[in-house]
């Protein structure tokens, strides 16, 4: 009884520091979510900035003949597939790894893996990789993103692959968070190619020309997308990994609790079994 009764205070001060832990990470995690949720509400404005130009460009140029507009040949496809460095966040990444699963199904493609956990899930599988210089997501810049948005334009021109799109998790509330795809390349949805000519009075001018420029604000615009989508997802991560860790302390909680029952019934139980055993030795003659 002793053995046992010790062997559960061991139990129960594993999971006090366990807890202590978990507390801890829910803490720090919960402090650079604020932060976290400020700069992705900052960086939509300019991502929707540059779309609505991109557009504007579009919509009124109708014989605009961009690369980045064409209907490509090739059916290969390029993900950005931006994912945490560290696990302890709850389903962020398996959530994530799942919607992109279905999303690749039965498709050739390759990926640019954004996130330790990004490259050593599609390392194990063995897809191709365009580069695993964007290994760590905590170290991405805005830099960054501009130099991602470059490579995928000069692949894309390169023929190398026909599509991109964009895996990330979309920070929907504290509660909330939703992974999906956006697609990236071709811009077909900002083709001038089928509006109606009659339609369209465009007073503006571009220098050199319209085309020009359009090609010249794209890698800004997918830059804008990246970026963004980092955004999203850091917030995401920290509001997956507050709750995941909020969890696990009510569940260490009720852990010490039901062991500490137990703890002092063995202990009520070993008192009152010494007790008999006096009373019994004390009525023998």
């Amino acid at each position: 009884m002793a053995a046992n009764m010790k062997a559960v205070k061991l139990r129960m001060k594993s999971i006090q520091s366990t807890m202590q832990i978990t507390k801890a990470m829910e803490l720090v995690a919960s402090s650079k979510l604020r932060k976290a949720k400020e700069r992705a509400d900052a960086s939509r404005p300019y991502f929707h900035t540059l779309e609505n130009t991109l557009k504007q460009i579009a919509a009124g140029n109708t014989d605009l003949s961009s690369v980045y507009t064409k209907k490509s040949k090739s059916e290969k496809w390029c993900y950005v597939v931006i994912a945490g460095d560290r696990g302890l966040a709850g389903g962020y990444n398996s959530n994530l790894f799942k919607e992109m699963e279905s999303e690749t199904a039965g498709k050739d493609y390759c990926v640019l893996p954004i996130g330790k956990k990004a490259v050593e899930y599609y390392k194990r599988r063995g897809i191709q990789l365009v580069t695993e210089d964007f290994a760590e997501a905590g170290d991405i810049s805005v830099s960054d993103c501009f130099e991602i948005a470059a490579l995928l334009c000069r692949a894309f021109k390169a023929g190398e692959f026909g599509h991109a799109a964009l895996g990330y998790t979309n920070f929907v509330s504290m509660l909330s968070q939703k992974p999906g795809v956006s697609s990236m390349l071709p811009l077909e949805d900002l083709s001038g190619e089928e509006k109606d000519m009659k339609q369209i009075h465009s007073l503006i001018l571009y220098e050199p020309d319209s085309e020009t420029v359009f090609d010249a604000i794209v890698p800004e615009y997918l830059a804008g997308m990246v970026y963004g989508a980092m955004c999203e997802s850091v917030a995401s991560e920290l509001a997956a990994r507050r709750t995941a860790m909020d969890a696990a302390s009510k569940n260490a909680g009720e852990m010490i609790e039901q062991l500490s029952l137990y703890y002092n019934r063995a202990r009520q139980a070993s008192i009152t079994q010494e007790i008999t055993e006096i009373v019994a030795g004390a009525e023998e003659p």
